[in-house]
C-alpha cells in the first residue's frame, strides 16, 4: 500500500477560487437564511474546504425588507449592547 496517497490537501491563495451569490430574501425565514448565508461565507459548500483558510464566497442579499420573523419576535425581540461604562447599556428592539 502507497502511503503518499493519503495526504490530505489544504487549501492555499492559489487554489481557492471565489464565486458571487446572490440570494432573494423576500419570504425566507431570517435564522435559516441566516445559517446558509454563513456556511456560504465560511467556504463550507466547496469541496476544498479548510478551516484555518478563508475560501468563502461572497454573498449579496437582495430585498431584505421582505424577510419573514416568525412568532412573536417583532415584538418581543431585544438587542442589548453594553459599552462597558456606567450608563452604557443600550437597549433596541426588532421592530424599530
Amino acid at each position: 500500500m502507497n502511503t503518499l496517497s493519503f495526504k490530505t490537501k489544504h487549501a492555499n491563495e492559489a487554489t481557492i477560487k471565489r464565486d458571487w451569490h446572490i440570494v432573494d430574501a423576500t419570504n425566507l425565514t431570517m435564522g435559516r437564511m441566516a445559517a446558509k448565508i454563513a456556511s456560504v461565507l465560511r467556504g463550507k459548500t466547496k469541496p476544498y474546504y479548510t478551516p484555518h483558510a478563508d475560501c468563502g464566497d461572497y454573498v449579496i442579499v437582495i430585498n431584505a425588507e421582505k424577510i419573514v420573523f416568525t412568532g412573536n419576535k417583532m415584538e418581543e425581540k431585544e438587542y442589548i449592547t453594553f459599552s462597558g461604562y456606567p450608563g452604557g447599556q443600550k437597549k433596541r428592539w426588532l421592530k424599530t
